[in-house]
């Protein structure tokens, strides 16, 4: 063999070795991921939930734009707009979708029955007849419910606590949303032997919740329960805008509310929900079938309090119930 056949031929042979994995890399499987949130993506604490899913996908190897396409949809928290957005959705046919909340996921469901999805931030997803059991779902769902609805006859039991006197209660939920009647039931069934009245007050937009509140408030010696839905996270600003103003203690389910201002709040860390939704978005696309995979429950809960806002509205916290918070903003 002549001395430049040889050379060309051991450069061809090693541009080919190097362009090997370039080659494997090109022939990769883009696999699609959809994601369906019921709010607007102005809502920071939905993004940064989002954000721990994206996070943890990497982890788990999956790149945008290397091996996944990652389709975001949102609804603005009116239902219409989310049965538009779940049924485009489906028309990309992903290969798994995330979805969050129940006021989403229902519109979802309607579309289809043969794409995988993982839920989150769903409440007693066997009572509403979303799975067969926690243990085997089965169809075409699984995923992570938000809690149990005992926990929210909690909120009113630590909204009385702090507030002893209190002896009225508005209740601030969606009247669309099944689960939000089980969240009222809960609290309806402790309200006697706390001796207060509930007022429980539907709203399906900011309008109405503002309505709500100014009506409630002209009444002494009330409280306000904000049950979690996409109208009242959607609004989260007016909510505790409206409690300062009318001076209104007011108990929330999720922290990032008494980050924001509000007294107080008891629930669980929905950015890790997000970051275990991932391993299920994985587990799918790596052939797992959810059916087959069990519906998890929360195993921790959070006790917030905001003591400036308790100040601003003339509140002392006990010594007891401070000792038990997780986080204490001053």
């Amino acid at each position: 063999m002549k001395r430049r056949e040889f050379i060309g031929g051991a450069g061809g042979a090693v541009l080919s070795s190097l362009s090997w994995p370039i080659a494997a890399r090109a022939q990769e499987k883009v696999r699609r991921i959809g994601v369906l949130v019921a709010v607007a993506d102005s809502d920071a604490e939905v993004k940064a939930n989002v954000a721990a899913f994206e996070q943890a996908l990497q982890k788990l190897g999956w790149i945008e734009g290397r091996n996944a396409r990652i389709y975001y949809r949102w609804g603005g928290g009116d239902s219409g707009r989310i049965r538009a957005q779940a049924k485009e959705l489906v028309s990309l046919d992903p290969d798994v979708i995330l979805v969050s909340t129940g006021l989403a996921l229902q519109p979802l469901l309607q579309e289809t029955s043969r794409i995988p999805i993982v839920f989150t931030q769903i409440v007693d997803p066997v009572g509403a007849g979303l799975v067969a059991s926690l243990a085997r779902p089965g169809g075409n769902l699984t995923g992570f419910t938000v809690a149990e609805f005992s926990i929210f006859g909690k909120l009113l039991e630590l909204l009385k606590e702090v507030v002893p006197h209190m002896t009225r209660a508005a209740v601030i939920l969606h009247p669309d949303q099944k689960p939000q009647a089980g969240m009222l039931r809960a609290i309806e069934a402790v309200a006697p032997s706390l001796r207060v009245e509930l007022v429980a007050s539907g709203v399906r937009d900011a309008a109405a919740l503002e309505r709500a509140i100014d009506q409630f408030a002209r009444e002494p010696n009330g409280g306000v329960v904000v049950l979690p839905n996409p109208v009242t996270d959607g609004n989260r600003g007016l909510i505790i805008a409206m409690a300062e103003r009318h001076r209104l203690p007011t108990a929330y389910f999720l922290r990032p509310s008494v980050v924001a201002g509000g007294l107080v709040s008891y629930g669980p860390d929905l950015a890790d929900q997000f970051r275990q939704a991932a391993t299920y978005v994985d587990r799918i696309l790596r052939g797992e079938k959810p059916a087959e995979l069990p519906v998890q429950q929360p195993t921790n809960y959070k006790l917030a309090i905001n003591l400036k806002t308790a100040k601003a509205l003339g509140i002392e916290v006990s010594p007891t119930l401070m000792a038990r918070a997780d986080e204490v903003i001053e």
